[in-house]
């Protein structure tokens, strides 16, 4: 795959090829997407988030260094953007709310639920809701690195690349975030 992300990267630098930026997109709008989600813990605001992201790095593919991996630098870009609109936002929406037009639907009912039995779809649905729930208490710095780290499956490379930190730093924070949702998650 990183063959074609350079190629591709190499077409819409020297080309301003769109349809390659296209294709760019195709393999990493899901990942792009589940990002900003956690992050943002809306969907709505995850898609603008995600389309945010790819409208900047194409904005900025210029600035790009080929000799580090895209998808880093993509999804640095992408949890900074989360990260500047959990800052300037303060939350107006809940999951708890019921949304406008519908039969006491929630935000909760927007959450992909597995295919197993209907008692075990609530019981998973409600776990998800809650650690969900209780991940969005953390902190932005913490929320980040633990989202990236547990959810996302990133190394601690890795991270220290998205969120240009040191690793001792993601480390700290991976583990100060696991902590503070440890006493969250214990205290509920």
């Amino acid at each position: 795959m990183d063959a074609v992300v350079k190629r591709l990267i190499k077409e819409i630098k020297k080309e301003g090829d769109q349809d390659a930026f296209a294709e760019l997109v195709d393999l990493y709008k899901d990942k792009v997407y589940q990002i900003a989600y956690r992050m943002t813990g809306n969907g709505y605001e995850a898609q603008d988030m995600a389309q945010e992201a790819f409208l900047r790095a194409y904005a900025n593919m210029e600035s790009y260094d080929e000799s580090r991996k895209f998808s880093t630098w993509l999804f640095r870009i992408t949890t900074n953007l989360c990260i500047d609109r959990l800052r300037k936002k303060k939350p107006d929406y809940s999951l708890d709310a019921e949304i406008q037009g519908t039969d006491g639907l929630t935000g909760y009912s927007q959450l992909a639920a597995s295919q197993n039995l209907p008692e075990d779809q609530v019981v998973t649905l409600e776990l998800q809701e809650w650690v969900q729930r209780e991940i969005s208490h953390l902190p932005e710095k913490y929320r980040a690195a633990v989202i990236l780290r547990y959810i996302e499956d990133l190394s601690i490379t890795e991270i220290s690349d998205v969120l240009d930190l040191p690793e001792n730093t993601v480390k700290t924070h991976i583990h100060r975030g696991r902590e503070a949702l440890r006493k969250r998650l214990g205290n509920a």
